[in-house]
């Protein structure tokens, strides 16, 4: 028994603490490899105030709470649903597009609790926030001109936000710090602010951003990865294009041609579906850069007639830049004819387009300048790789004074020796030392200039680093701050989670120790009715032994009639004796019977053991008047063996007649007393005449009769008490009291 009740308790202990771990792992049997941590914000519509201790719940997943400003991190994936809930507003949807930080606006947030205190934070924020703005807008302003007004514009703008930690803002402060400085080529930097952005606020402009810096960086297996994953993203159809245009990029610069042909591909299919005309020039000419970088000319050349004929349609300068890339392409394919009659072209339409100059972006955004010296230049390239000076030198003679009038030292100077070539090939040998010198005062001069710009590059360069410097310390500053709340809150989290296992736990233990209570009393309940069915069924065993254990005395008796043929005796004796048999079999089966009924069978028994010992014994059977017979009940057969035994050991053997008195009296309304007394030989003189037979055989009667008591007192609570004594000094006479209690 206690074995199997330790056995449930181990059980039920188990089964708690499984259910506790289950609860505080809500998404433990999840695929990993499909999820991601996701930043999130979440404020009031109307008055942008931050909402703290709202709860995020992933539906199915995990549980997050927002800190004092609004913000949380939640473990999710693309398309899960998030449940907000805030006694303020009750609860709001919303579903996850993608890993980029989330802003959710909801309805009808009341800050009513530390009004005064909000009230004075809102007007400060808002403060803050039109001067960040302002900020902003000037480093923008300067941006193309003075780099390091612009960053120190971007320096105010983030000290204004340093208290108010707001990400967005604080992600679009970084994100114009990195276009300044990728405009002025500090790719390095550009890509360190981009990534501050994203960590702090994730967009996917920004990563289309930070793809396209490390790109011009040379960072082409970053870039591809930027790129790959903005694809996990809900992307515009304009946004997929230039994801696909610089995965291109990226893996033509590895020589990766095949793949950078796919992806080229794929955004000119969705360019062409969409017409987004600039897209379609682009890639037709990237299409048409790939081909020529693997030697299929013909492919090459029918992708450049395709751009040159769109960039055309699209518009002047377009064309003026597409011309130029494709007769750089006739140049490397020594298709000067080509090369001559493009450029030619290309310079007409510059001068068409009222500059003298124009700067585009080449195939991986690096800087193009096209202008008339330039082409001029180029064109008497051509002729002079054909070997026809006399037509190469106007060209060449217009390219290097008006290089020199512009002040372009570069193409000056590659003008002047391409001239010194020229003449000195035509032996005009004092044209070509004098344009010789000429080339070498400009390489003297461009060379000055180069010291002087690297001087100035460095010292800017300098300006740029305690810039970034001051600005990197402010960033430090504000992660410490963040990541101290973010500790503070955390723990408040972790409080809670604590307190809510330990409430988990006192329930789980509660309810174990609830069904372990039940399980005990069910076990016991069981075992008291099985012990009651035992006790039922050795009842019923006891009482068929009593049934043929007096069956044998009586026949015993009828022998004796028939042996001393007393015919009429025995008949008499058979016919009473059959009545006793009928009231004892009908009452055999049942645990108590009446009392009256009991008495009936007890006087029909004596006076039947009196006809046979008539001259051994009379009897006398007394019931107080007042005892109420009917509202008590015996077992059956209860005091015939004490009786028997009266007769038969006490009586029978007495010289002279003997008397056997039967008593029934109330000792309280509840407790009845029943006396046998006889003045028979006594127990001890009965057991000295016993003979060695009857020694042998153990008596079943007496033996059966305590063993009944027993089990009666057990099942009943001792409704039955029996005590045998002697009457007289000398050992003679026996006395049988019986109490037995009315329930």
């Amino acid at each position: 028994m206690k074995n199997k009740l330790a056995i449930v308790f181990v059980f039920l202990c188990l089964l708690s603490f499984q259910e506790i771990v289950s609860q505080n792992n809500p998404n433990e049997m999840k695929e990993e490899a499909a999820f991601f941590m996701v930043r999130g914000e979440i404020r009031g519509r109307d008055n942008r105030a931050p909402v703290s201790d709202a709860t995020i719940r992933v539906v199915g997943g995990e549980v997050a709470k927002t800190n004092a400003f609004g913000r949380f991190t939640i473990r999710t994936r693309v398309g899960d649903q998030l449940v907000i809930e805030h006694p303020s507003f009750g609860k709001e949807f919303h579903k996850v597009t993608s890993d980029e930080s989330i802003v959710i606006l909801v309805e009808g947030f009341e800050e009513d609790q530390q009004e005064n205190t909000s009230s004075l934070r809102g007007q400060k924020r808002k403060s803050n926030l039109k001067q960040h703005k302002v900020m902003l807008d000037s480093a923008v302003f300067f941006k193309e001109k003075d780099i390091e007004k612009s960053i120190q514009f971007i320096e105010k703008a983030l000290e204004n936000l340093y208290d108010d930690n707001d990400e967005k803002q604080l992600s679009d402060s970084y994100e114009i710090l990195g276009d300044v400085y990728v405009y002025w080529q500090q790719y390095d930097l550009g890509i360190s602010n981009y990534e501050i952005a994203l960590n702090t606020y994730s967009t996917t402009r920004l990563w289309i951003s930070l793809g396209k810096t490390q790109l011009l960086n040379a960072d082409y297996t970053e870039a591809i990865k930027s790129f790959k994953r903005i694809l996990r993203n809900s992307l515009s159809r304009y946004q997929q294009v230039t994801v696909y245009e610089g995965l291109g990029d990226a893996y033509k610069a590895l020589g990766k041609y095949d793949i950078a042909l796919k992806n080229y591909n794929k955004g000119l299919k969705i360019a062409k579906e969409d017409l987004i005309t600039p897209k379609v020039t682009d890639l037709n000419s990237k299409i048409a850069d790939n081909y020529a970088a693997t030697g299929n000319t013909n492919a090459a050349e029918g992708y450049y007639t395709n751009s040159l004929n769109l960039a055309q349609e699209q518009n002047l300068k377009r064309a003026i830049v597409e011309q130029d890339r494709v007769a750089d392409f006739y140049n490397s394919n020594n298709l000067f004819d080509k090369e001559i009659q493009l450029r030619k072209q290309n310079l007409a339409d510059l001068e068409k387009s009222g500059t003298d100059k124009q700067v585009a972006k080449g195939t991986l955004n690096d800087s193009i300048i096209i202008s008339s010296q330039r082409i001029n230049y180029k064109i008497g390239n051509a002729f002079l790789l054909q070997e026809k000076y006399d037509e190469a030198l106007p060209y060449l003679e217009k390219s290097a004074s008006e290089a020199i009038s512009k002040e372009d030292l570069i193409v000056g100077k590659d003008a002047k020796r391409k001239l010194s070539e020229t003449y000195e090939s035509l032996g005009d040998f004092e044209r070509a030392r004098k344009n010789f010198q000429e080339y070498v005062d400009l390489v003297n001069e461009l060379t000055l200039r180069k010291e002087q710009e690297i001087s100035i590059a460095n010292r800017l360069r300098k300006n740029i680093q305690e810039n970034q410097t001051r600005i990197m310390s402010l960033e430090a500053d504000r992660k410490l701050e963040r990541n101290r709340i973010d500790s503070y809150m955390r723990e408040q989290l972790l409080v809670e989670q604590k307190n809510t296992t330990q409430q988990y736990t006192i329930y789980s233990l509660i309810l174990g120790i609830v069904l372990l209570a039940i399980t005990i009393y069910l076990l016991y309940r069981n075992s008291k009715q099985q012990k009651l069915a035992n006790n039922l069924l050795a009842l019923k065993s006891l009482r068929a032994q009593m049934n043929p254990h007096f069956i044998f005395n009586a026949l015993n008796s009828v022998n004796n009639y028939i042996a001393l043929n007393d015919e009429r005796n025995a008949n008499r004796y058979l016919s009473e004796f059959s009545t006793l048999m009928r009231a004892v079999l009908e009452n055999s089966d049942e645990d108590f019977i009446p009392l009256f009924k009991e008495l009936e069978l007890l006087e029909l028994y004596v006076r039947l053991e009196h006809m046979r010992f008539q001259d051994k014994f009379d009897y006398k059977i007394n019931v107080d008047e007042k005892l109420k017979v009917s509202e008590f009940q015996i077992p059956p057969m209860l005091l015939q063996p004490y009786i028997e035994n009266a007769i038969w050991h006490g009586l029978r053997y007495k010289e002279e007649k003997g008397m056997l008195s039967i008593t029934i009296t109330a000792k309280t309304d509840e407790i009845l007393e029943i006396t046998i007394e006889d003045d028979g030989i006594g127990r001890k003189r009965s057991m000295e005449l016993k003979t060695k037979n009857q020694l042998r055989q153990k008596s079943k009667g007496m033996g059966n009769i305590k063993k009944r008591i027993a089990i009666l007192n057990d099942m009943y609570k001792d409704k039955v008490d029996v005590s045998v004594t002697d009457i007289f000094q000398d050992g003679q006479g026996t006395k049988v009291i019986l109490t037995l209690k009315k329930d």
